[in-house]
Parts: C-alpha cells; structure tokens; sequence
C-alpha cells in the first residue's frame, strides 16, 4: 500500500474529513487530496502532524498495511474463540460421568445417614461438562432433604421427641 492510501485509509479511520485534516494543518483542501491520490507529497513536518492527528506512528503510516493489521487481529481472536469452544466440547466428550454420578445419587436415597454425605460428595464431583449435571444437582439436592428427613424420623425414635404420653386415671 503506498502513503497516499494509508494517509487516507488513516484519515477515514478517525472518521474525518479532507477539510477537517485541511483546518487542522492549517493549508488547502486540494493539498490533502493530492497527498491521497499520490499526486504529490506531504513534507516532514506535515507528515509529524498527520501522524499526531491520526493517532498512529510515523513509522506505522510510512510501513504498516493497517486494514491487514485489524483483518489478522480479528482472526485471532475467531481462532481463540474456536480454540476455546473446541477444548470445552473435548472436555466434554472426554470425561462424561453424569449417568454414574446420577445412579450414585438416585442410591444415595437408600441409606439415610450414608446419604447425606455420598449426596454432598456428588454436588462436589458434579461439573458443567457432564451430561446430567443439572440432573444430578437436583436428584443430589433432594437426596440432602430426603436424608435430613429421614434422619430426623429415627432420631426421634431414639429420643422420643415429640412424643406424649397420656396416664389413664380411671
């Protein structure tokens, strides 16, 4: 890309005009145009103030393809973005233990204070990457509840809470 495109290229980036560039460097519109069109030249000094009000380098107007700079710099960002769904989508595929940890929880049901702790271990096990994994939170979560309930019934066997007794007088 030779200057005249990269000056113009830099000037429609700002978003200004020939006659704002014109105002600012204090000459003729028709100047700034020919610069663009290759036709002539900025001199040195003009190509500093350019280069302040455009907000790039000298070295970067005289050398850098800047629309290919943004068009690399976009890929990247789509090639990590790819990269990033294609590890979690391995992860996934990996190691899915939904199904298991579901049974463990749906056995977790079965022995009360055994339960409580096998439940509490899943919802820790338990990751984003399985299959089942709201499942296995729900089904873990009223393991929990269903062994405290449970828990509570045969204590209060045990202990007799809640418990009356009335004496007959008769």
């Amino acid at each position: 890309m030779v200057l005249g495109e990269r000056l113009k290229e830099s000037r429609m980036n700002r978003g200004y005009s020939q006659g704002d560039v014109a105002d600012y460097l204090q000459i003729s519109r028709q100047s700034i145009s020919k610069w663009e069109n290759g036709n002539s030249y900025p001199d040195l000094a003009n190509l500093v103030k350019l280069s302040d009000y455009y907000e790039i380098s000298t070295d970067e107007l005289l050398k850098e393809n800047q629309v290919l700079k943004n068009k690399i710099k976009k890929n990247e960002l789509k090639i990590e973005e790819y990269y990033r769904k294609l590890a979690f989508i391995q992860r996934k595929s990996e190691k899915d233990e939904g199904l298991l940890l579901l049974a463990i929880a749906l056995i977790s049901f079965l022995i009360t204070p055994i339960g409580l702790v096998v439940a509490s271990f899943l919802l820790a096990r338990n990751k984003q990457t399985n299959s089942l994994y709201k499942l296995v939170y729900l089904v873990s979560i009223c393991g929990i509840a269903y062994n405290l309930f449970m828990g509570y019934g045969i204590l209060s066997d045990i202990f007799s809470w809640g418990t009356t007794t009335v004496e007959y007088l008769g």
